[in-house]
């Protein structure tokens, strides 16, 4: 077990890209619990894990680590050159940053404890999935580098329900060290860890409770403070009204004057100490609410969704499904059951130039049906383009409406110009979803809507689909999210779409 008395933390520490503020002010400690680091895209999270790990410096302030602390981490993206390795090769590196490097023993224990056959040992890492790859990546950090503290950067993306469901058990039971966890899966945070830190503009605001319990007390923390400021501003114009009476008076009794500057006295001191209300970025991610017009915006018959190996294979046979206006249809299925799979088939179905929709094709789109796909992989995105070149390029969108919308979904006039390389992978989707808006869909296929958004564009964009005239497919990871977004679950159960009451049962099987 890590010792108790391990200590990393910042103390008043501020990072700055150029003069670009990352991060400011921000001040905390860790101890022995499970940790998690909450904020919106863009907040400085990622690189104040760097910071923390010893690959930047800050700019202001001090990272506090005792002596001789050992911290294990693991980035977002799966490190590149490591495909043509063994993952018993790829493993040994985790041997070797801590001394261990000829202790092969310590990997065959390893992949006993963690219930992985012994001959994965001597397989090509590139040839696992990339959820099992991150998996033994998170492993080899928690367990063979023998850290005393753990820094895990968004661990499950790209997992699947039942690699989540894994993970979840290895850090709850199998891996016993304290951890900071940067996550935007809510589900996941509520079962994984028992300690919050928001990072706002104003700094870290702590809370000693697992992430629903610590925003629901952030929230109300959020409204008390807004409700004081409210009662502060009223007396500082109160007392502004009596100085600007006092100053009148004086021109006739000068001893009033010292009135006067008593009361400006206070109206200065409680300036000073006034009560700081996050001012929360203004940001929507909304649909688009195009109406169609007949009852029935989808209907499937007889469609074969397969592989695109040679010779294909067969992953889904649908004898019949009809999607109603307005229906939020979650697709659930194990990894590899061809999800994405129908997605892609469904998308590349769609053609208004034609007569997709007549009686003869498997797949019938109603005639008003205007479709957008998101694609999780976001591969399409061109990185070089400026975000105001992208949102222009939308049809009959002008250059005046792109910089308002491109406002109101959060990115700041000075960045409008800036290429989307620059931005965080939860920017980027957001810019997605406003460049979708702009093609006034009514019907979505969304493919992991929610990988890269934070908080609350998760929220929004339940919400949006909650009251948007709009019907949508999608296939998502987060229980949360599918539980909220939702209102039919469709489930992929050998070979056939299944319609289920609610993704709870599929969700517990996942984790047996």
């Amino acid at each position: 077990m890590a010792p108790r008395q391990a200590v990393l933390g910042m103390d008043e520490a501020s990072f700055f890209h150029g003069s670009a503020r990352v991060f400011e002010n921000v001040s905390f400690l860790l101890d022995d619990a499970r940790t998690a680091l909450v904020g919106e895209n863009g907040a400085g999270k990622t690189t104040l894990l760097r910071c923390l790990s010893g690959e930047l410096e800050l700019d202001r302030g001090q990272i506090l680590r005792s002596r001789s602390l050992r911290v294990g981490s693991l980035p977002q993206d799966i490190p590149p050159g490591l495909d043509d390795l063994t993952v018993r090769e790829v493993l040994r590196r985790s041997l070797d940053r801590v001394g261990h490097g000829d202790d092969d023993w310590r990997i065959d224990v390893l992949l006993d404890e963690i219930e992985v056959a012994p001959e994965v040992a001597d397989q090509s890492f590139g040839s696992l999935s990339g959820g099992w790859r991150r998996l033994l990546l998170i492993a080899g950090a928690a367990v063979l580098e023998e850290p005393d503290i753990l820094i895990l950067d968004e661990p499950t993306n790209h997992l699947d329900l039942s690699n989540i469901n894994r993970l979840e058990d290895w850090l709850t039971g199998a891996f016993d060290v304290p951890m900071l966890i940067v996550s935007h899966d809510r589900e996941f945070l509520n079962r994984v860890t028992d300690r919050t830190l928001f990072l706002r503009p104003d700094g870290v605001h702590a809370f000693k409770s697992r992430f629903d319990v610590a925003r629901e007390a952030l929230l109300l923390r959020d409204a008390a403070a807004a409700t004081q400021r409210k009662v502060e501003e009223k007396e500082v114009r109160r007392l502004e009204a009596a100085a600007a009476r006092y100053k009148v008076w004086a021109v006739k009794n000068p001893d009033l004057n010292k009135r006067k500057k008593a009361i400006e006295t206070r109206i200065a001191r409680i300036e000073n100490d006034r009560t700081e209300v996050l001012g929360h970025r203004e940001r929507r991610l909304e649909l688009a609410d195009g109406d169609i017009d007949a009852k029935v915006a989808l209907r499937v018959q007889g469609l074969t969704v397969t592989t695109p190996d040679n010779p294909p294979r067969t992953l889904i046979t649908i004898d019949r499904l009809a999607i109603a206006a307005g229906d939020r249809v979650a697709i659930l299925g194990a990894n590899g059951a061809g999800k994405t799979t129908l997605l892609n088939a469904l998308a590349a179905a769609f053609d208004p130039d034609r007569e997709h929709y007549d009686g003869t094709a498997a797949v019938r789109f109603n005639p008003a049906a205007r479709l957008v796909y998101f694609d999780q992989s976001m591969k399409d995105l061109p990185l070089k383009t400026s975000l105001l070149s992208f949102v222009t390029a939308a049809p009959d969108a002008t250059e005046r409406e792109a910089t308002r919308l491109l406002a109101q979904a959060g990115f700041p006039y000075l960045r409008i110009n800036d290429p989307i390389s620059r931005l965080s992978y939860g920017e980027r989707a957001r810019l997605i979803f406003l460049r979708l808006k702009l093609e006034r869909p009514n019907f979505y296929l969304l493919d992991e809507p929610t990988n890269h958004l934070d908080i609350e564009g998760q929220e929004a964009l339940e919400a949006e689909l909650e009251t948007a005239e709009v019907s949508c497919l999608f296939v998502s990871h987060d229980r949360y999210f599918t539980r909220t977004a939702a209102n039919r679950f469709l489930e992929i159960r050998r070979g056939k779409l299944v319609e289920v009451d609610d993704p709870d049962a599929f969700f517990d099987a996942q984790g047996r």
